[in-house]
């Protein structure tokens, strides 16, 4: 049975996740909203787009935490009430809790519910709940972005590696992780449409790391 607790520390994790790391980095340090320009979006990619890396890493990075500190908000309800820490329960409320997260990264609370596309978020949530397929993720992200400088390919190629790692490379046999990852390559292509169509035009900004700024 879910419990008051439990409802209120899922509103927790939607907090965090609303947290606009992005478009409150812009606005403190570069007066700028980044909503406003590039893809639109409140996300790393868009601010390294936008910004540039001296503002995109700290966004991805803090990013990246809001899903995994969100997700292991499983452990303030505690194993007595949900289960051992590998149990099915514990995983689903981990996996519960990290969706509320990229939920408020998508519509976040403090930002007119106008986010980014949770990419970053997302993979906090994995690097939580699966180690090894989620660096996994981080080695096929980076081989991508350095070879072709899309960051959005990256994300999309990692979001399919993610499924393939607990599929059959470190396999899950829990079925609610499985079909979360299925879910997780439906999410990445519905909010990447965009990035897709450009990619496929040609027409998609790439992200040099080597410079302080993107053009």
């Amino acid at each position: 049975m879910i419990s008051v607790y439990s409802v209120l520390v899922l509103i927790l994790a939607y907090l965090f996740g609303s947290i606009p790391t992005a478009v409150w980095i812009g606005q403190a340090f570069y007066g700028i909203d980044v909503r406003e320009y590039g893809s639109g979006n409140a996300g790393a990619t868009n601010t390294f787009r936008v910004l540039g890396k001296q503002a995109g890493i700290p966004v991805m990075l803090i990013d990246i935490l809001k899903g995994w500190t969100a997700t292991n908000l499983a452990y303030l309800i505690g194993v007595s009430t949900i289960g051992h820490h590998n149990s099915v329960a514990f995983i689903n409320y981990e996996l519960a809790l990290g969706i509320a997260a990229v939920m408020g990264h998508l519509f976040p609370v403090f930002a007119g519910f106008r986010g980014g596309k949770g990419v970053a978020t997302l993979f906090g949530m994995v690097l939580a709940i699966n180690l090894q397929s989620a660096l996994l993720c981080v080695l096929v992200f980076i081989i991508i972005l350095l070879v072709t400088k899309y960051v959005s390919l990256g994300s999309i190629v990692a979001g399919f590696t993610y499924l393939v790692g607990v599929t059959f490379i470190f396999p899950v046999y829990i079925k609610s992780v499985v079909i979360y990852s299925m879910c997780i390559c439906v999410l990445i292509l519905v909010t990447h449409q965009k990035n897709i169509e450009r990619l496929l035009k040609g027409k998609e900004s790439k992200v040099n790391l080597f410079k302080s700024k993107v053009a």
